[in-house]
């Protein structure tokens, strides 16, 4: 089985073109907002367009919600595709998605500025920003019983063979999913760094962590994720590297988790060993 992603950021039109790129290099399944696609049907999953918030709908999106990533695990070792393609923001994203599903490496990554204008582009965030319409790559009547936010309506897709012959590739569907209305949602980096402190802290082998440091990766106007940092004075005892390879993870996981936002990298700098003074004999 071989995987490739299509990659670009959010509102661009990537599900709008997944089946062109999926025909074009001959995929037969499709990985997109938390659904195993393939022939038309929904397979496995459920749609983070039917989250009914947008931290939810991350989430569904990446895989992190509990039992979500066995489902659709195990639709593809029964459905057995040839070739998937895998659809996110960020090759980062893709690459998670990749590693959570238990897929092979990635071979390609198709970007969306490599085969959509910047005019369309544009034409494809103003219907996400203005009107909250999101596009899913299957047919209307497949969705009535996985979505439950409101459909709007069928979309053909279409692919010019000649001037003279086009041929269908599938269809496609409009949705608004419910989160939409609710406008722009901002994580404020208090939040991140409460969440970040409460996680080391709950180590015993730490005694004190400062200086937590939240760093945005954009790209534009699109938050691509976080790196962060802090300091730490651990009790003497531990073995740090252990301690902090377990530390980094379940910072990781605890950020992606509540936020929906990725984490790219955590830096843990060890500042000091607290050691317990002991009592002198009587």
């Amino acid at each position: 089985m071989d995987v490739i992603a299509l990659v670009g950021p959010s509102g661009t039109g990537k599900s709008h073109r997944a089946l062109q790129v999926a025909k074009e290099h001959k995929a037969d399944a499709i990985i997109d907002d938390g659904i195993l696609i393939q022939h038309g049907k929904i397979i496995a999953g459920a749609s983070a367009k039917t989250e009914k918030s947008k931290i939810m709908a991350v989430r569904r999106a990446i895989f992190v919600l509990p039992g979500h990533a066995e489902e659709v695990r195990k639709a593809i070792e029964d459905v057995k595709p040839h070739r998937i393609l895998v659809i996110g923001t960020s090759e980062n994203m893709v690459h998670k998605i990749a590693k959570t599903l238990k897929l092979p490496s990635i071979q390609l990554i198709v970007h969306i500025e490599d085969i959509a204008t910047r005019s369309e582009m544009a034409e494809a965030q103003f219907h996400r920003l203005k009107e909250g319409k999101h596009i899913i790559p299957v047919p209307t009547i497949e969705l009535k019983p996985h979505f439950s936010g409101y459909l709007i309506d069928p979309l053909q897709s279409l692919f010019k063979q000649s001037r003279v012959k086009r041929r269908k590739l599938g269809e496609k569907s409009i949705v608004r999913p419910i989160f939409s209305y609710y406008g722009k949602l901002i994580i404020d980096d208090r939040v991140i760094r409460s969440i970040v402190e409460k996680t080391i802290k709950a180590k015993e082998a730490v005694k004190n962590i400062k200086n937590v440091n939240i760093k945005h990766i954009l790209q534009g106007d699109e938050d691509r994720g976080l790196s962060i940092s802090c300091e730490v004075i651990l009790n003497y005892g531990s073995h740090i590297p252990t301690l902090i390879s377990q530390t980094q993870s379940k910072v990781r996981e605890r950020v992606e988790f509540t936020t929906g936002l990725v984490v790219h990298s955590i830096n843990i700098v060890v500042r000091a060993l607290y050691v317990e003074p002991q009592l002198a004999a009587i």
